[in-house]
């Protein structure tokens, strides 16, 4: 009876390490959501990219939800061979608040032309994203330009 208590205490003790060193951290979670929304963005899956943002996202320039999407699928309609580049990407948590900054590029095709549309070659633009997590997913509810082009 005593060895099977020390058991079954051990295995509780082993599934309680294994879940907390196997569980995701909240920084590794928001990476994730940019590496995916970068990623969406290339194949241009309009639903996995919004999926990244709330409901409640607005920002200085007048964009909410809606609008964002709207304009993404307006755009995505133009644009093909679409390519993100995200660089230095630094994020800050508090609570269920964070605070991720990143350089990004993007290069597309239009028609016949190809260019940056964010950024360029020298100078990527600087943005920085504000999230909430709900439950145990992050969403970003508004997004600065810092610098850059």
């Amino acid at each position: 009876m005593k060895n099977r208590l020390i058991l079954v205490s051990f295995l509780i003790s082993l599934l309680i390490l294994a879940a907390y060193l196997l569980w995701p951290s909240n920084e590794s979670r928001i990476r994730k959501l940019f590496n995916e929304g970068a990623k969406a963005l290339e194949r241009k899956d309009l639903d996995t990219v919004m999926s990244k943002v709330s409901y409640n996202y607005q920002d200085e320039y007048g964009m909410t939800y809606l609008y964002l999407k709207e304009t993404l699928k307006r755009e995505f309609a133009n644009l093909s061979d679409i390519t993100v580049e995200c660089e230095d990407l630094k994020i800050q948590i508090t609570d269920d608040t964070a605070i991720a900054e990143l350089k990004l590029r993007i290069l597309a095709t239009s028609g016949i032309e190809t260019g940056y549309i964010l950024g360029d070659i020298k100078t990527p633009l600087f943005l920085r994203f504000t999230l909430e997590k709900t439950r145990a997913k992050w969403l970003i509810t508004k997004t600065e330009k810092v610098g850059g082009s």
